[in-house]
């Protein structure tokens, strides 16, 4: 009998370390709300689908903070605010409930609940800022809903149907006591006191792997030596201080190693790296830390194979071994596009259709690789499952007994694999690279990223300079961190150190520079210069006036980058691929307001790219595009160069020509646009009809028209304006 393809899930369970070093609380509250909806869920799913086998990676200042909330020791002003009876409360906390208590997927999480979605369009369909007029119609009742609404919704379907207090409280739907609101928190912080132990169980039933990520998430390699970014960008700008600490790399991973120890008493086996981000250092690093395994994505196997994967991609499905000298570890890479299709594409299927597209295909990786072992699906483990159906419940759910019980495929553990599977292909060099661009672009080289970096570096060095027995414990010298009875205490020197390693978390450099986006951007620049100014305080120094200023600049207007390379992405009117605008220039045209008031808050984003032969815009509605347009609703870009040229789209997938502006008015250019408006519109415009030279600026805006009436346009004032490199834009920017 052949063998059958092992098929290994990993769910990468994440959140950076929201607690702010210096006030003690949280600034933010996912971990609260993930915790009580998708790191219960997921390994219940595990739990209840018989023959399911797959791997948690748990990252340990993940773990930390669940253990805080679940020990009710947690200051988090978001639930405080929850917890607070409306008739004490504020004007201001008041503001606080309604600009933040929104904060979840409308389609999935606000529409289904009649209350929640009468109380979203009572405060002015979620938009913050201008809540303070809505205040006048929110009484206490209302607000007392809110309050209970907004943390009910995100918990899970699985905590749901194991707790019958929350489905008593979705059954009673309005009109919320305080005795209910209390029973709901109570209920949640037990749940969440549940979350470790049923990992830990799972793992001992051997239903599921557990492994581990260096302690605050860091970027392995970068904090190893940052020059190894020009490897895979040999044009990259790096920052002005060169920082080079494999030793901060080697204890985040040993204290990584520890609370995984700590918390479920066995050593793991497995490491999933920080962002998939792997080099020859960081992986010696792992294999003389006795790592049995790691993993990384398939794009860099791609760029670490002579030969590249090839057409028949058969390298892709097996285990390698990374060998340094005597160490070894085993190496697996993620199907990439298998992995993207959960991350970002499912979820907008039925979840019938989806298992089966998704089961067909490792079918064909079977047949078409036959020598193949392993097909490695690895991904975010939370963020998905707001846009999927009952938290992503029903899809799992079937997903892990259609998978048990296909002949020819298996669900394994990476552990089961390389016990079961005995051939062994070597690397003695690995690509370095991440999952993202197989580089380490999204976390270094824009000036803001470097920035950061630059900061990190000089406390660092601060600290080193003015405490022996921080730079004792830093160099991993624990026999000289004893301090001199004139030095700061070990106690304090630990929580220097533990600072310095939270600002080297990755998420900072994440949301810094321009090719991510986020409202609570500002937040995450915030803690992380916090987590600096703590190292400073706690030796007693001055901090630098540096750290007062935020990091993240703010942008004109709802500009938010500029393009980063060519793009070519596919017209569908739907979100098919991450990756296929993560390049392109962005306005966040929520900032842009429309002069009419029909035509308010409708739209949400504006990207704009170009190839060689196209130009590419993307607009996304506040809610899916076919939510609230109708069939006669026309919507229309206008470009403006040499000319204004106007595109008119409307429901569905079609084509219809650019019209240019003369002197006699609207006449047909003789070009045909090709778009899709379906949950965003996407149109694909020949350059030959702009007539742009590289260097060129172009303005835009955008009207919705109904029955021939012009009912809103963005921006109202300035139309956008939007470059245009040319086809020579640098495919070896900072960013890819």
């Amino acid at each position: 009998m052949a063998e059958p393809l092992y098929v290994s899930f990993l769910w990468h369970m994440h959140q950076p370390f929201y607690k702010d070093p210096v006030q003690g609380e949280y600034i933010l509250p996912w971990t609260y709300l993930h915790a009580i909806k998708d790191y219960y869920d997921m390994p219940a799913i595990v739990d209840a689908s018989p023959g399911a086998k797959v791997t948690f990676n748990l990252v340990p200042s993940l773990l930390e903070q669940i253990q805080d909330y679940g020990a009710g020791t947690a200051v988090d002003p978001f639930l405080s605010r929850a917890r607070m009876a409306p008739a004490d409360m504020t004007e201001e906390e008041r503001l606080f409930v309604l600009d933040n208590f929104f904060s979840a997927n409308r389609q999935r999480m606000v529409e289904p609940h009649r209350r929640y979605l009468e109380l979203y369009c009572l405060a002015g369909d979620g938009v913050g800022g201008g809540s303070r007029d809505r205040l006048r119609v929110m009484g206490d009742q209302e607000i007392l809903d809110l309050q209970v609404w907004f943390y009910l919704t995100w918990t899970g379907e699985a905590a749901r149907r194991r707790y019958p207090e929350f489905r008593e409280l979705l059954r009673k739907g309005k009109n919320f006591t305080a005795s209910d609101k209390l029973l709901l928190f109570e209920t949640q912080r037990v749940l969440i006191g549940e979350i470790i132990p049923l990992y830990k169980r799972l793992q001992e039933e051997g239903k599921v792997e557990l492994s581990v990520t260096p302690y605050f998430h860091p970027i392995l390699p970068l904090l190893c030596d940052t020059r190894l970014a020009q490897s895979a960008m040999p044009r990259v700008t790096l920052p002005t201080q060169h920082f080079r600490h494999p030793e901060d790399a080697r204890s985040q991973v040993d204290r990584g190693i520890a609370c995984f120890e700590r918390l479920f008493g066995c050593t793991p086996k497995g490491v999933w790296p920080s962002e998939g981000a792997v080099s020859d250092e960081a992986l010696g690093i792992l294999a003389e830390r006795g790592i049995t395994w790691t993993a990384t994505d398939e794009w860099v196997l791609a760029k670490s194979l002579p030969r590249g994967l090839g057409r028949d991609r058969e390298a892709l499905y097996r285990p390698y071994f990374y060998q340094q000298g005597e160490s070894e570890t085993a190496i697996f890479f993620r199907d990439h596009v298998l992995s993207d299709l959960i991350g970002f594409t499912y979820s907008k299927w039925e979840a019938e259709r989806a298992v089966a597209d998704f089961l067909g295909r490792l079918k064909e990786v079977r047949q078409r690789c036959h020598s193949s072992v392993v097909a490695p699906v690895i991904l975010d483990g939370e963020n998905a499952w707001e846009y999927y159906q009952d938290n992503g419940l029903p899809f799992l759910s079937k997903l892990y007994h259609c998978l048990a019980g296909t002949p020819g495929l298996a669900p394994a553990t990476f552990s089961e694999v390389l016990e079961w599977v005995p051939e062994r292909r070597t690397l003695s060099h690995i690509h370095p690279g991440s999952w993202i661009n197989a580089n380490y672009g999204i976390w270094i080289g824009h000036p803001e990223e470097n920035l950061g970096w630059d900061y990190l570096a000089r406390a660092r060095a601060a600290a080193v300079q003015h405490s022996p027995a921080v730079a004792a414990l830093l160099s991993g010298d624990t026999a000289q961190a004893d301090p001199a009875p004139e030095e700061i205490g070990g106690e304090v020197a630990e929580l220097v150190v533990q600072a310095l390693y939270a600002a080297e978390g990755s998420d900072w450099f994440w949301w810094y520079g321009d090719d991510h986006f986020s409202p609570h951007s500002a937040s995450f620049d915030l803690l992380f210069r916090r987590h600096l100014m703590n190292v400073y305080r706690l030796l007693g120094l001055a901090v630098p006036r540096e750290l007062y200023e935020p990091i993240k600049k703010q942008s004109p207007a709802g500009f938010v980058r500029e393009p980063a390379a060519l793009i070519t992405p596919a017209i569908t009117g739907l979100v098919t691929d991450y990756f296929e605008w993560l390049a392109a220039g962005l306005y966040d045209l929520t900032k842009q307001y429309s002069a009419i008031h029909a035509g308010e808050n409708l739209l949400q984003s504006f990207f704009y790219g170009y190839d060689r032969n196209f130009f590419y815009v993307r607009i996304d509605g506040v809610q899916f595009l076919e939510k609230f347009l109708k069939r006669e609703d026309v919507v229309s870009l206008h470009l403006i160069h040499a000319n204004e040229y106007r595109l008119d789209m409307q429901l569905g997938l079609s084509e219809n020509q650019v019209m240019v502006k003369g002197p006699a008015g609207w006449q047909p250019s003789g070009t045909v646009a090709q778009y899709g408006v379906v949950r965003i519109a996407e149109a694909r415009i020949p350059l030959a009809v702009l007539q742009l030279t590289p260097g060129d600026k172009i303005f835009a805006y955008l009207t919705l028209t109904h029955s021939g009436e012009e009912v809103g346009r963005w921006p109202v004032d300035t139309p956008l304006l939007l470059s245009y490199t040319g086809p020579d834009l640098d495919l070896e920017t900072w960013l890819i």
